[in-house]
């Protein structure tokens, strides 16, 4: 039993549904114990999906976005399915800001590309390789691997956060673990 509000709660009660209703009400404490809940799950999908640029400010993003949505949050039996719906929609944005800075930034190589052209021979350690592997993927391809394979979300609850169907799921978890399986193999790891 825990002390709330001079009530007793039991520790079962501390579901994240109990702590999104205590955080509506403006209860930052128990918002904090959802934030302690899920920051590293978060921070680690952030990076599947966005890589380690401005990966503090994304996940800062995603619990300002939580914190100002949840007296919208209809269902807070549905908490983590919410919270990775918001952190999909933060990895949108930010995708978006890549794509925007990536064609900028390959315009300024293309004029630069004369005066630099020496490869990059240094071995990669195989998290780099994965990561750009998965880089290598399309958003939604990604978005699938890392949320069944790296966060073991389920199927199903996966639909949901990227608002698609279940079979679209498994098709794009199948054709993206045979494109990371493709590009694996090219650069010479053998499974």
């Amino acid at each position: 039993m825990y002390l709330d509000a001079g009530v007793n709660v039991p520790e079962s009660d501390r579901s994240d549904s109990y702590l999104a209703q205590q955080s509506i009400q403006g209860n930052q404490e128990r918002f904090r114990q959802l934030y302690q809940r899920y920051h590293q799950r978060v921070r680690s999908t952030m990076y599947q999906l966005c890589g380690p640029s401005s990966l503090d400010d994304l996940v800062q993003e995603v619990f300002m976005r939580v914190w100002k949505g949840l007296p919208q949050l209809r269902q807070t039996s549905q908490f983590s399915t919410w919270l990775y719906r918001i952190s999909w929609n933060v990895a949108c944005d930010q995708r978006r800001k890549f794509a925007q800075q990536r064609t900028f930034d390959t315009k300024l190589k293309t004029e630069n590309s004369e005066q630099s052209s020496a490869p990059d021979l240094m071995q990669l350690h195989y998290k780099d390789l994965v990561q750009r592997g998965l880089a290598q993927l399309s958003l939604d391809h990604r978005a699938v691997i890392v949320l069944h394979d790296l966060e073991e979300i389920p199927q199903k609850e996966m639909a949901e956060i990227l608002g698609i169907p279940v079979g679209t799921v498994k098709s794009r978890l199948f054709h993206a673990r045979a494109a990371m399986r493709q590009f694996l193999q090219s650069q010479g790891v053998h499974l």
